[in-house]
């Protein structure tokens, strides 16, 4: 006979409440939208694969010869040897010294960067991370019961980091500087002096930097400089991947690699640590990593190409909307336009109308950490020109409606 379970629902972690992921959490709001029979054109994701963009044959070919090889155990739990030695002599001839024992293969950037974070904080520390920020570091750092710290990065200069603002948050319980260069929301990429400064200020309060420059080669000038390579000797960890400049997101293929002083001993054999914990990253895709970063790269050419002609498209047609400014973006493929928003309006709120009016799908600027009636919003530009010329038809006629 069946009986009633009168005993109350598990209760799930308080902390997962401080935890949000708006690039993803928005799309349950679209999926409404496409059950009421409305196309939804994605713009919230940066995926070069959804959109039509290839991965390179000789990449696809590595995977596939390894799978056929028998690579399909369990490997080490830092990364197979060849791997990290590609990634160490790339590192090492962009000059950032780096040996392939202080070189750790994770599963996409994501991983790496959970990984140092939770070798370096503990409860109640702080981390310094930029607004707007990539919510990865947010949301793992509310995991991990430990406090962001937002810096400004400053869309009247071009979203260059504020580096008085900066100084103004380093307390005794700091331990880390986040910088995203080139930047996820706001495509900008740093110009060697404020690179510089960000450096000098994070060894001069002993932190740690940690270097997201998974779109460095997607500058639309050519790759970008590694952070190391200004101070080889500074406390920098940086992190890269296969998702973006080579095409593989759904891999989750990435590494990090953690300079050579030894103010970072402790930091690595924590980072092995934990890396031991989860056995290893995707084995048969590391053997990508290698051809990737010693094979031919002629694809990141072209890709840079259709990345800025995508992006001046963006620009022109965002400036010419009413009540939209937009700051040019000079690398990836996003792009952060305000809307001057009607009082008592928020970002979501204009996200969400535009979503409902014509089925373009954003991301809200509050989901990047920014103030919410500031009417941000990252626009992911990967879409063929001519669809985009479409969305950006939609988007100025709702905008002025909106606007009214």
């Amino acid at each position: 006979m069946a009986t009633t379970n009168t005993q109350s629902a598990i209760p799930a972690a308080a902390r997962v409440n401080r935890f949000t992921y708006a690039i993803r959490n928005i799309v349950a709001e679209a999926q409404k939208v496409e059950a009421s029979g409305t196309r939804v054109r994605y713009l919230n994701i940066g995926d070069p694969v959804a959109f039509g963009f290839k991965t390179p044959a000789h990449l696809i070919a590595a995977v596939e010869r390894a799978l056929r090889d028998g690579h399909n155990t369990y490997g080490p739990s830092a990364g197979i040897p060849a791997a990290r030695e590609a990634v160490a002599a790339d590192y090492t001839a962009n000059g950032f010294p780096v040996s392939a024992d202080h070189v750790f293969i994770t599963a996409g950037t994501s991983e790496g960067i959970e990984l140092t974070l939770g070798a370096l904080v503990d409860a109640g520390h702080e981390v310094l991370v930029p607004m707007p920020t990539y919510p990865l570091y947010t949301a793992v750092l509310a995991k991990l019961d430990a406090k962001t710290k937002y810096y400004r990065l400053d869309p009247s200069n071009h979203w260059m980091p504020d580096l008085d603002h900066l100084k103004s948050l380093v307390t005794s319980s700091t331990r880390a500087l986040v910088i995203i260069d080139p930047n996820n929301p706001t495509g900008a990429v740093y110009p060697r002096e404020a690179r510089r400064a960000l450096i000098d200020f994070a060894e001069r309060h002993g932190l740690l930097i940690l270097a997201d420059e998974v779109y460095g080669d997607l500058g639309f000038n050519g790759p970008v400089e590694p952070y190391g390579r200004l101070d080889p000797d500074a406390a920098i960890v940086s992190f890269s991947s296969l998702s973006k400049a080579y095409l593989a997101p759904g891999w989750r293929t990435g590494w990090m690699a953690v300079g050579g002083s030894p103010r970072l001993n402790d930091l690595i054999a924590a980072v092995r640590k934990l890396a031991d914990g989860r056995l290893c990253s995707n084995v048969p895709m590391q053997y990508a990593i290698a051809p990737a970063l010693t094979g031919d790269r002629s694809h990141q050419i072209s890709f840079r190409q259709e990345l800025k002609a995508r992006a001046d498209l963006t620009v022109d047609r965002l400036r010419k909307m009413q009540g939209v400014t937009c700051v040019a973006p000079t690398a990836a493929f996003y792009a952060m336009p305000q809307v001057a928003l009607p009082r008592n309006r928020t970002d979501e709120h204009y996200v969400k109308a535009l979503l409902h009016a014509t089925g373009v799908l954003c991301v809200y600027g509050s989901g990047f950490g920014l103030p919410a009636e500031e009417g941000f919003l990252r626009i992911v530009f990967l879409a063929p020109l001519d669809e985009l010329r479409q969305i950006y038809d939609l988007m100025a006629d709702f905008t002025a409606e909106y606007l009214r």
